[in-house]
């Protein structure tokens, strides 16, 4: 007999993610990667740029992708977009590759109709005018007009992938912003965001004191600046 009362597994993981995200909220990559380094944790992916300046920052969590050259015969190159949730950040690990495009202008469209967060690409995307037009935020190793159809496939979704030298787990927190991308492991969100909410409370509080007439080095003595992103072993 089933209890009416007992809670999805699938709706507790969302509301978590969605805890985890909010975490992150006024947040930027720089702030997290400080809090990446006083943890000792490798998240920043190296080499991944975003398509323009972005004015703010996206938070989402991974929807993994892993692409391999085409078999025989060839697999699909998109199909695997349906599944992916609103709010989600697609990571697509197409092992750096620059000489074929994983994502273009029909992925941007309807990626914008679900309301998926953005794309960070290992591999190079293409139709870049109908990203920024639809301000789509896409983050990749570059640009490329050559498609990916009948040269990559489609290996696994949802498993661990390797974007810009960081592993990526599925519905780890992802952050990007006009500075690069970071990856946040799940099981350290939390940890990482009040790292990285503290980190950006003394640096406004260093700012404010500079527009008082303060010295960078008047103001980052009284704030402790020196020992902000220092890792937690060395403290």
């Amino acid at each position: 007999m089933t209890d009416n009362n007992q809670s999805d597994p699938s709706d507790l993981c969302k509301n978590e993610t969605q805890e985890l995200i909010k975490l992150f909220e006024g947040l930027d990559t720089a702030g997290v990667s400080d809090a990446l380094d006083k943890m000792n944790l490798h998240g920043q992916a190296l080499g991944i740029m975003p398509l323009k300046n972005y004015t703010l920052a996206i938070v989402g969590a991974a929807y993994t992708v892993k692409y391999i050259p085409v078999g025989t015969p060839a697999g699909t190159v998109g199909d695997y977009i349906d599944d992916v949730e609103e709010g989600d950040i697609v990571v697509i690990d197409n092992n750096g590759r620059l000489d074929c495009t994983v994502w273009g202008d029909i992925l941007t469209q309807y990626a914008g109709i679900r309301k998926i967060a953005g794309t960070v690409i290992d591999g190079v995307c293409r139709d870049v005018n109908k990203a920024i037009e639809d301000q789509y935020p896409i983050f990749s190793s570059g640009r490329f007009m050559r498609t990916g159809k009948d040269r990559v496939e489609v290996e696994s979704v949802n498993q661990t992938v390797n974007i810009g030298t960081v592993r990526v787990e599925p519905r780890d927190i992802v952050v990007a912003d006009a500075n690069g991308v970071v990856i946040v492991p799940r099981k350290f969100a939390r940890q990482i965001a009040k790292i990285a909410h503290e980190i950006e409370t003394v640096e406004t509080a260093i700012r404010k004191r500079i527009m008082m007439g303060d010295s960078i080095s008047e103001a980052r003595e009284k704030l402790n600046y020196h020992t902000l992103q220092r890792k937690l072993n060395d403290e």
